[in-house]
């Protein structure tokens, strides 16, 4: 373990100023100024000086950090904390200090970070990949990055090999084989541990879609109104790294408990997003109820940002996860079975700039590319009705739309030959015949382009 990071002896701390006692170390007057009530004791965990520590830390970064939400700094303290207890936790999510433009105070948390986590490393001073994994097969590190949106450039040489190391490190037991000289000149292929705490600062940073799945985000602005103090680091060294110190110690009390420990986690965090906050849940349980309920409400407030960003359509979705949507969207509840040739033109009408000949693709999507994407995708088959042309039962991809967390059309009763709503009219759904639309519009598509009306099965003009 890194010196800086040695438990003082009681006569250290006597000769710092520090009184000694049963209850353990108690600040001098005036070290941490105004520290902010977390709370009681409660009985979530083995609470004392972890606790009181975590209280003091979430204090010192609220002199010297503005955020947008004061529940970050509650973040920032629980991450911190929880990269002495990284490997009691399993997984580690990445931290990343986000903004939109430079003078936020990213660089100064990062510095802030360097203090009080675990072994902190500048990712700056690592000159390859290799070296990164070398390093942290040897002893675990908190690895740190500064300006991401450059550092992490795909342009740049090596990163792909970088970003590698930090998705598979999430995650306890994560490997990566590295060349290590053997015998009589040999290479041996060794497999060693990527397995360790990252943050990440960066303006907006446009990160992977896998490696922004395992992040944590924290918004900073500038501090336009003076709110925070200056990090004189010449006057403020030696109370940060003794802080630094404090929380090392508080985590070997609870390390314990943080490894046996299962706490209840709020509605909706499964999955990734379970992997992202449970050792956050676990870290603040370990520091009582208050520490425990702060946590909460991190991870529904993170569930909520991502179900507003899925609404306003942030959220990338793989090509064949958008194709499972529109087909969706497109399907006719009344149809059983739909051409493959008419849900394509019902595709592109829905969404020209994914599946037009404006898409990304270059082409208009035809059936050999629906065909592949649903069977690679999901192992939908088109297949027949009859005699009639290849196309896809309603059936098969309602269990993929439940999957998929896509809840299928509503059918109707079926007892209508033909269909209305609004006045239009809908195909037949016995001969697959289409009546004529009464006005310039269709069920899907009220004001459809001029002689075609792609509601119709048998794609008959518009009159």
């Amino acid at each position: 373990m890194n010196d800086k990071f040695a438990p003082l002896t009681d006569e250290d701390l006597a000769a710092a100023g520090f009184n000694v006692g049963s209850v353990g170390y108690v600040a001098p007057v005036g070290l941490f100024p105004d520290p902010q009530t977390v709370g009681s004791a409660g009985s979530g965990g083995p609470v004392g000086s972890f606790e009181r520590v975590l209280t003091d830390v979430r204090a010192w970064l609220s002199r010297f950090v503005c955020v947008m939400d004061d529940l970050d700094l509650d973040l920032l303290t629980l991450w911190a904390a929880h990269t002495h207890l990284a490997f009691e936790t399993y997984t580690t999510p990445r931290l990343v200090l986000d903004s939109s433009m430079p003078g936020s105070g990213k660089t100064t948390v990062l510095e802030h970070l360097s203090r009080l986590c675990l072994e902190p490393v500048q990712a700056a001073s690592l000159s390859s990949p290799a070296l990164l994994t070398r390093m942290l097969n040897k002893s675990m590190r908190t690895i740190l990055i500064d300006e991401v949106d450059r550092s992490l450039d795909p342009k740049k040489p090596g990163v792909e090999d970088l970003i590698a190391v930090l998705n598979s490190g999430y995650k306890r037991g994560a490997t990566r084989p590295v060349l290590v000289p053997s015998k009589g000149g040999e290479w041996d292929v060794s497999e060693m541990s990527t397995f360790s705490p990252v943050a990440m600062a960066g303006n907006a940073p446009n990160l992977p879609d896998d490696t922004r799945s395992r992040c944590i985000r924290v918004l900073l602005m500038p501090d336009l109104e003076g709110r925070v103090e200056s990090s004189d680091w010449e006057e403020i060294e030696e109370e940060a790294r003794e802080l630094g110190r404090r929380l090392t110690e508080g985590a070997e009390e609870v390390r314990e408990f943080v490894r046996t420990a299962r706490p209840e986690l709020p509605a909706g965090c499964i999955g990734r997003i379970k992997e992202r906050w449970n050792p956050i849940k676990r870290v603040a349980t370990a520091a009582g109820e208050q520490w425990a309920a702060i946590a909460d409400e991190l991870i529904k407030r993170d569930i909520a940002e991502a179900e507003m960003d899925k609404e306003d359509g942030i959220t990338h979705l793989p090509p064949a996860v958008i194709l499972l949507k529109d087909i969706r969207d497109v399907w006719d509840p009344a149809d059983a079975f739909t051409p493959s040739a008419v849900l394509i033109h019902r595709l592109i009408q829905h969404n020209p700039a994914m599946w037009g000949q404006l898409s990304s693709y270059g082409k208009e999507l035809n059936a050999q590319r629906l065909g592949r994407m649903l069977v690679t995708a999901f192992k939908l088959h088109s297949t027949r009705q009859g005699d009639s042309k290849r196309g896809y039962f309603r059936a098969n991809l309602e269990n993929v739309w439940r999957r998929m967390g896509m809840t299928p059309p509503k059918e109707t009763d079926g007892t209508d030959e033909t269909a209305t709503t609004d006045g239009h009219s809908l195909p037949n759904q016995t001969d697959g015949t289409a009546a004529t639309a009464e006005t310039d519009g269709c069920k899907l598509h009220p004001t459809p382009k001029p002689n075609v009306c792609f509601t119709c099965s048998n794609l008959q003009e518009a009159s």
